[in-house]
């Protein structure tokens, strides 16, 4: 049985962009434009109506932006993934997409395979992140202080947590750490209810938060 096509919502204010993107999308057989939007807002409804699984998110665009469309999208329509598609390469433009709810950031600029990469492991739940980008755009956030959350975590709840979000199985991790499998779910569960995490992906956007990744992609 054949999987279903990754259904794509493209957001950009640029008609030509949009239509550059669909040509492209079109060409790959696991993945399907089911709509267009050139404003933030106008993305909102789409997502709420359409309920695609990726929302391909310009960041820069007149009226409400991309950051505030991603927030919307995050709390309206929770099952939908936004990627960003941004020619904004900053620092902080990374740290406040991620922030917003993104679940993946791809730069305007790169090759059109590390869009369709990132669209592939934001739809299986993956935290992606442009390969030019991951180094200088985390290293910030090394250096915030500690949430009451995450003061509380013990170090081997921080240790599995790490080890979840760096994509080691379980069976790995709890080789490494010359424990049972059952005994790592245990600290993995304690960790994620004290941070109020649901899944992989949470862990994933923690870490990227948190800044234990130098580099991403």
């Amino acid at each position: 049985m054949t999987a279903a096509p990754i259904r794509v919502l493209l957001v950009d204010d640029h008609e030509m962009v949009r239509s550059g993107l669909h040509a492209l999308l079109d060409t790959e057989p696991d993945m399907q434009v089911v709509g267009e939007a050139g404003q933030g807002l106008d993305g909102v409804k789409a997502a709420a109506e359409l309920l695609p699984d990726i929302v391909v998110m310009d960041l820069w665009m007149p009226g409400m932006g991309g950051l505030e469309a991603t927030e919307r999208i995050s709390a309206l329509s929770p099952g939908v993934r936004v990627l960003a598609l941004t020619a904004l390469e900053d620092q902080s433009s990374v740290q406040r997409a991620v922030a917003a709810g993104a679940c993946g950031y791809v730069l305007k600029r790169s090759a059109s395979e590390e869009l369709v990469r990132a669209i592939r492991a934001v739809a299986a739940g993956e935290i992606y992140l442009d390969a030019s980008m991951g180094g200088r755009a985390l290293a910030p956030l090394r250096h915030r202080p500690k949430a009451t959350a995450a003061a509380q975590l013990s170090e081997r709840e921080v240790n599995v947590l790490r080890r979840i979000a760096a994509g080691h199985t379980m069976k790995e991790i709890a080789a490494s750490l010359a424990i049972s499998v059952r005994t790592l779910e245990t600290y993995r569960t304690r960790a994620m209810d004290k941070l109020g995490l649901q899944n992989r992906a949470d862990i994933v956007r923690y870490a990227v938060q948190r800044g234990w990744f130098t580099e991403r992609g």
